[in-house]
């Protein structure tokens, strides 16, 4: 894989005309108010952060089109519905235009490609964007033929009057002609003239993954590269106190050892013999250790015992509803490893005082703020470009990766440096989903609902993504590291470790509280729908503890609290799918259980009935088949919205069954896939259904996590129906089963 071609102004200036990318994180709207006057509105999505429209859309007079988005292409199919919806709102054919992804020199700030808001916030500005850029073109067309814009068309890349007369984009566009700013309203196209937005068009992006092509930064080769291996500290806090690099720079191929501190590096010609180098390196490297972490058996006691801020983010009171039964019950989750596939990786040069680096981050301008903090270099100085990576949805490695790349190449000028990280790296430092704990108690009243609700999280932050280089290892192990930023709770009401701990049920009497733990034993960070899935998990399970202290079939008991009318219509979609019966009798050996959620409260609704199996000689359990039924708006494209909640069960289910971080007092001792292990393909379910609720005209609600906390609790709910035992702490391995069943 080559360097991407780097585009500019002043380049495609001096080619002729062209709308040309040139942003601008100014506020669009500026000017100055008359005091008390009510604000101006301002454009939808990220358009209101960044408010040009060449900063969206890049039209060159050869009529070619490029749409540009500070989003990354993780898997989730980004890159076709934002394609999609561009060709559908310019009314060009989908294969004329191209979309270029996150690239701090080329696209838009738009942070973290995270929280399921690609499409809320990228997928907005761009559909709004197109619309805006097609109504310009219309009345430069307009005027060109001294015509009413009402009497003209668009069609393929061309604006055609009533007498046939066309011109085509490339023939209206003039240097500068979109660098205007965005209204805060668009004619948007009427979802029933839609020819590219809901069709279930391939994904761009899986041909070269399916055939072998250079689809991965992992597949970059620049010429002139050498490549680099990682020597990281056996364990956390550890201290390089003695290292003879005198053997190994004496070895085939090796062209550097770098060292700054703990950070220990050496980078050689050929891959395999940085591999061999890193081994010897490893072996002559003596650390010093101290064992800091607590017993990994006893996370309940050690997460509930750590200093924490409580906070009430929820409270509501009716006196005249009282309890009259009441249950209890506590619900954990383990520290849990996205568990990439493919190690992290990155290619870094350093040339002329200019950083460029080649990265799978999810983040990369606050990627490039880290790295230029480290570097103390200015950050106009440092350039990132997204390349895809194996996907993780959420914070593994690939930032690391792309710190350790910028600090091996600035000791190397002039050279691409591509960092490979091995497996037991991968598994043993990257920043893992947090540990969590939950508290409920609930009381039904004399009709069987709920009369009060109690629920209490404890976990910690859930995001310790760069911005500052201290969330980086390499910048934390130099001589003069940087210190790791202070943990802070995400705000609500998207949230972190409390986000969908409020109840989106209706309860007359309800509280939660959020106990933040600053301070955790082991390095965390993002994982897909962070605090979302443990609290889920927990809400759905005991909403089925309760209907059975109700005597209630668990999906008449959760549309009895639950008015909102989409949730509802979600719920009743799945349930018919599945063929869900109020008293059902499963086949022998087998459970049925159901979960429903918003995700975040505000963002796509997912509600899943699975079936599930258990050997009661062995206790091992096997999802058989999962129904569900999702509503995340406006449907861009109905197989990338099938394949998200097709990945987000299949995802969910192994972190549900299987996956646990392991440790001892010194260090992580899960550190590849025998003693971290996740689902095999001969685990995965016999079918999988997913029936879309679609919303024409409605805003995109974004569905890339909203099924993780459904799935979860659905399988743990099927799990309690068929053993009747009811397990709360995760994973639900085969021996938790078995000890349940043998109780």
């Amino acid at each position: 894989m080559n360097a991407p071609v780097i585009l500019d102004r002043r380049r495609v200036l001096a080619g002729g005309g062209a709308l040309i990318v040139s942003f601008s994180l100014t506020s669009a709207f500026a000017q100055d108010q008359a005091p008390g006057a009510a604000p101006t509105p301002k454009p939808s999505g990220s358009l209101a952060t960044t408010p040009y429209l060449d900063s969206w859309i890049r039209i060159d007079a050869d009529g070619s089109i490029t749409v540009f988005t500070g989003k990354a292409e993780l898997g989730q199919g980004l890159k076709t519905a934002l394609q999609q919806i561009a060709a559908e709102e310019l009314d060009v054919a989908f294969e004329s235009l191209k979309v270029v992804t996150a690239d701090t020199r080329l696209t838009a700030n738009e942070g973290y490609t995270a929280g399921s808001n690609s499409m809320k916030d990228s997928g907005t500005a761009i559909q709004n964007a197109a619309a805006q850029v097609r109504e310009l073109l219309v009345a430069e067309a307009a005027r060109r033929l001294g015509q009413p814009a009402e009497g003209l068309r668009t069609e393929t890349g061309a604006v055609i009057s009533a007498n046939g007369k066309r011109l085509t984009y490339g023939e209206l566009v003039a240097a500068d002609m979109l660098h205007v700013q965005a209204q805060p309203k668009s004619k948007l196209k009427d979802s029933a003239t839609f020819k590219v937005m809901g069709q279930s068009i391939p994904r761009v992006d899986i041909p070269a993954k399916v055939t072998g092509g250079a689809a991965y930064v992992q597949d970059m080769r620049i010429p002139g590269m050498v490549h680099a291996r990682i020597v990281r500290p056996p364990s956390y806090g550890a201290q390089l106190t003695e290292c003879d690099t005198a053997a190994v720079k004496k070895l085939p191929g090796v062209v550097k050892v770098v060292r700054d501190g703990n950070f220990l590096a050496v980078v050689a010609e050929k891959e395999f013999q940085s591999i061999k180098a890193m081994n010897a390196l490893s072996a002559a490297a003596k650390w010093k250790e101290t064992a800091s972490l607590p017993k990994q058996d006893d996370l309940l006691k050690v997460l509930t015992s750590l200093r924490s801020q409580d906070s009430t983010i929820f409270e509501h009171s009716n006196p005249a509803v009282t309890g009259r039964k009441t249950i209890e019950a506590t619900y954990t989750r383990p520290y849990q490893s996205h568990g990439s596939i493919g190690p992290s990786c990155a290619v870094a040069q350093f040339t002329d005082g200019a950083m460029t680096v080649w990265t799978h981050t999810q983040g990369v301008y606050p990627d490039r703020q880290g790295i230029a903090e480290m570097l103390r270099m200015p950050p106009a100085s440092v350039r990132l470009i997204h390349v895809e990576g194996s996907g993780c949805y959420g914070h593994n490695g690939a930032d690391d990766a792309a710190a350790d790349a910028a600090l091996i190449a600035r000791a190397l000028p002039g050279r691409p440096v591509r960092v490979q990280w091995m497996r037991e790296q991968e598994h043993a430092w990257e920043p893992y989903g947090p540990a969590m704990v939950t508290k409920l108690k609930a009381s039904l009243d004399g009709n069987g609902k709920i009369a009060d609700w109690s629920f209490e999280v404890f976990s910690n932050t859930h995001s310790m993504r760069p911005g500052g280089a201290g969330s980086m290892l390499a910048a934390q192990h130099m001589a003069q590291p940087f210190a790791v930023p202070e943990p802070k709770p995400l705000p609500l009401p998207d949230g972190g470790g409390d986000r969908n701990a409020i109840p989106f049920y209706n309860f007359p009497n309800a509280r939660v509280v959020h106990h933040f733990i600053p301070e955790m034993p082991l390095r965390i960070s993002a994982m897909r729908a962070l605090g979302a899935y443990h609290n889920v998990f927990s809400i759905e399970s005991f909403m089925d503890e309760l209907a059975t202290l109700a005597g209630t079939d668990p999906v008449e008991f959760r549309l009895k609290h639950l008015d909102d009318q989409r949730g509802r219509d979600v719920i009743e979609k799945a349930a018919q799918g599945f063929g869900w019966k109020a008293g059902q009798t499963p086949p022998l050996d087998r459970g049925y259980g159901f979960a429903f959620a918003r995700y975040k409260n505000h963002a796509a609704y997912c509600a899943i009935a699975s079936e599930v199996e258990v050997n009661r000689e062995t206790g091992r359990p096997r999802l058989v088949r999962a129904v569900a039924a999702v509503d995340s708006g406006q449907v861009i494209n109905p197989d990338g919205l099938i394949n998200q909640i097709e990945g987000a069960i299949v995802q969910s289910m192994s972190w549900t069954l299987y996956e646990s971080v392991t440790f001892d007092a010194t260090r992580i001792t899960s550190i590849d896939w025998q003693t971290y292990p996740i689902l095999r393909f001969n685990a995965v379910p016999d079918s999988i259904e997913v029936h879309i609720i679609n919303r024409p005209g409605q805003p995109f609600l974004g569905s890339g996590e909203t099924g993780q906390g459904p799935a979860a609790a659905s399988i743990a709910n099927a799990i309690a129906n068929v053993t009747g035992k009811r397990l709360r702490d995760l994973p639900l391995t085969r021996k938790r089963i078995k000890d349940a069943i043998d109780a």
